[in-house]
């Protein structure tokens, strides 16, 4: 199993936020968003929010490639879709690369390093 942390910012928007909040409740996200992530190898995906920061934990299978997985988006309608729609929510973090949302966050401290 492996474990990605991704951060991203939302707009700093009240309104937007709670909108953002509203579309990621049970049966807000349409049906092909789950079964893509799930079709991906995906086994958890959790999404923590402080003010207008986002950070996402994804675990998955050993065989888990985040790049293979944009590039399935990509091709999917669905997705695409629903990646605008998040959008109009969303702001890259001042480092992103262009088009770039989530960021992949590097771990700098694990307690079980520290005896």
């Amino acid at each position: 199993m492996v474990r990605h942390i991704l951060a991203l910012d939302l707009k700093d928007d009240p309104a937007l936020i709670e909108d953002y909040r509203r579309w990621h409740r049970p049966g807000g996200p349409p049906p092909a968003i789950a079964a893509s992530i799930r079709e991906a190898g995906i086994t958890g995906l959790e999404i923590f929010q402080t003010g207008n920061r986002l950070v996402m934990i994804l675990e998955a299978g050993e065989g888990f490639s985040l790049a293979a997985k944009g590039e399935r988006d990509a091709a999917n309608p669905e997705v695409q879709a629903w990646e605008e729609l998040m959008w109009k929510f969303q702001q890259a973090l001042p480092w992103a690369a262009p088009g770039q949302k989530w960021i992949a966050m590097e771990p700098i401290y694990d307690l079980s390093d520290h005896p």
